[in-house]
């Protein structure tokens, strides 16, 4: 019998496994399924880039270990980039930045919670936020602190309940925008009003997970609270990568970027882990023509706007507008079974607040082979999350069923 560590047992059931699972069954037996959970892009990537792999093929170094921040020549490329895109212009102060270049923005993720949390610090993240953030940070010892949001307020969390979660043992707040799940951005007038907040807390660390910075539909661009203060990427750390840019998540390249002395101390974890970022992946990036993210989402993003207006039609037509909101970057879109006549088939009495948000995706895969990921997962009970991405008839067919589910009482 082995004995798993304390830690290992403490992370949690993850309530779409077991569902996925059965998705994946169901297809290999020659079932049709929707699959509504995808969380990557089902295209081939940019043949330009395909060529730089296949170039360095040819050399020896592409095989061979690569300095645990990363090539230097890349870091540089890509911390140039990054101040590009966000309209950031240092001037000298660039000179106290840097990029620590990962095996993808999940394990940048972890150098960064690993390289601050202390036993007993507390970390404050949104919710709805990405399933994997309690658990790393759980990992390393930290105390989760969750500020809610809700539809009604477009999932932008109440800066005044930030507020008062902020304690001597706060370490970091983490920010997710484009946010995983709800697959919308924080307005400017949120980052504006968030940058001011923290500039009151100067002994708290902020971690802004952009890796859908680039997946915006409708304009504007995300924008971020260091773009207003630019005084607090002294203590930002700044994660993003090409798994969604280039539709290359296997490949998993990502990178952090922030001030030098935390990026070395971050190399001294991923050292210990993994060493070092694919050395074949960092050298086909160094001269890769980084306009071309743009041209390449193009299309991918005229899908995600296709596939929102269908699910505006559909709720509207289910009259159910007041459980919809505009979607408007990332992959997502967060149903809120509360909000529906189908939560009655559950609930036990009116005041029942108990979850039930994987009895009821069990039913929708059940009853129409639609696959839909329990919003439970990312703190959001009685909700489930689907994905834009799959192909415009299939998921309109999807929807329409979904739909008809969901105000069946």
């Amino acid at each position: 019998m082995v004995k798993l560590s304390l830690k290992v047992q403490s992370i949690k059931e993850n309530a779409s496994l077991e569902l996925n699972q059965r998705v994946s069954e169901a297809v290999r037996h020659g079932e049709k399924i929707y699959d509504l959970t995808a969380s990557e892009f089902p295209f081939k990537p940019l043949p330009a880039f395909v060529d730089q792999i296949r170039g360095e093929l040819n050399f020896l170094k592409s095989f061979q270990y690569a300095s645990p921040l990363g090539l230097p020549e890349l870091r540089k490329k890509l911390a140039g980039y990054f101040l590009k895109s966000r309209d950031l212009d240092l001037g000298d102060d660039q000179l106290a930045y840097d990029c620590l270049i990962s095996n993808g923005s999940q394990q940048a993720l972890h150098n960064v919670f690993g390289g601050l949390i202390e036993e007993g610090d507390e970390v404050i993240i949104f919710a709805p936020y990405s399933s994997s953030y309690p658990d790393m940070i759980k990992l390393y010892g930290g105390v989760c602190k969750f500020v809610r949001s809700n539809i009604y307020d477009n999932f932008e969390p109440s800066l005044d309940d930030v507020e008062e979660l902020i304690s001597e043992k706060t370490k970091a707040v983490v920010i997710n925008s484009p946010n995983n799940p709800v697959g919308a951005a924080y307005s400017s007038f949120w980052m504006k009003g968030f940058g001011e907040l923290m500039k009151k807390y100067e002994h708290v660390f902020l971690l802004s997970d952009e890796i859908y910075f680039s997946v915006y539909y409708y304009d504007p661009k995300p924008t971020y609270f260091y773009q207003y203060y630019p005084e607090l990427l002294g203590r930002t750390f700044i994660v993003d990568g090409i798994s969604k840019s280039l539709a290359v998540s296997g490949l998993r390249l990502g990178y952090c970027f922030g001030p030098i002395e935390g990026l070395e101390g971050f190399s001294k974890l991923q050292m210990v882990t993994t060493s070092c970022a694919s050395s074949l992946i960092q050298r086909s990036l160094l001269n890769f023509d980084f306009s071309l993210f743009d041209s390449f989402l193009k299309p991918i993003k005229a899908h995600l706007r296709t596939n929102a207006e269908i699910l505006r039609y559909y709720f509207r037509e289910g009259n159910l507008s007041h459980a919809w909101y505009q979607s408007n970057s990332a992959l997502y879109f967060l149903i809120d079974f509360s909000q529906m006549p189908i939560i009655n088939v559950f609930k036990q009495e009116q005041e029942d607040k108990r979850d039930y948000s994987a009895k009821i995706c069990e039913l929708i895969l059940e009853k129409f082979n639609v696959a839909i990921s329990p919003g439970v997962d990312y703190g959001a009970p009685n909700t489930g999350r689907i994905s834009l991405v799959l192909e415009k008839e299939p998921f309109e067919e999807a929807i329409s069923k979904l739909i008809q589910f969901l105000i069946s009482d």
